[in-house]
């Protein structure tokens, strides 16, 4: 499909077709300001209505990891206690109290998000829009990402958001692929399996 797309190859592939969910990582460490940029390209990308309610909790200390690997589940241990820095991906369920006051349709969104159950349903969906733009992000900046979503939820909530605003939705292992960091690529589903028209 040579032609139809605006972003040059090399681009296609450092975000999509070489890009790889790494399961190892070299030592080499992830600074602050590395997230930084990730999370000043990755901030413009849409959501409903603005709403951003993705927050980011960089595990960087000992005692933090220590907290978080005990709740991951099966091999999930082992990368994300070697992986050079992790992130914890939640949903704000309270991102209406961040919304611009200048937005156009505000009063009508105040209204919508009155009810908690409407807000967090649209929290977590629009977060999880913003999980793919970090990952992008972290691949746009040459590093790896390892998403992950095999962990208890639960309790890495009363673990790391005991205040109960905040949902985890996703670990991300973050740096410089290792040693047999990629699994076999696996199968990916045709257009025709997936797109229709009517």
């Amino acid at each position: 499909m040579e032609g139809y797309l605006a972003l040059p190859a090399v681009a296609q592939d450092l975000l999509f077709r070489q890009a790889r969910t790494a399961n190892t990582f070299t030592d080499e460490p992830v600074a602050d300001e590395q997230i930084q940029a990730v999370y000043e390209l990755i901030k413009f990308a849409p959501t409903s209505m603005n709403q951003q309610p993705l927050r980011i909790v960089l595990v960087r200390s000992g005692e933090a990891r220590s907290r978080l690997v005990k709740h991951m589940l099966g091999a999930n241990q082992a990368k994300t206690l070697s992986a050079p820095l992790v992130a914890i991906l939640a949903a704000d369920l309270n991102f209406h109290e961040e919304l611009p006051t200048q937005f156009p349709h505000l009063p009508e969104a105040k209204d919508y998000f009155a009810d908690a159950d409407a807000r967090a349903a649209s929290a977590r969906t629009n977060a999880l829009i913003q999980v793919g733009y970090f990952i992008l992000g972290i691949r746009a900046s040459g590093l790896a990402a390892g998403p992950m979503t095999g962990f208890d939820a639960g309790a890495v909530d009363r673990e790391f958001f005991p205040d109960g605003v905040h949902q985890s939705l996703a670990v991300v292992n973050i740096g410089k692929p290792g040693l047999d960091a990629w699994h076999p690529r696996l199968p990916r589903l045709a257009y025709v399996d997936v797109v229709t028209s009517v």
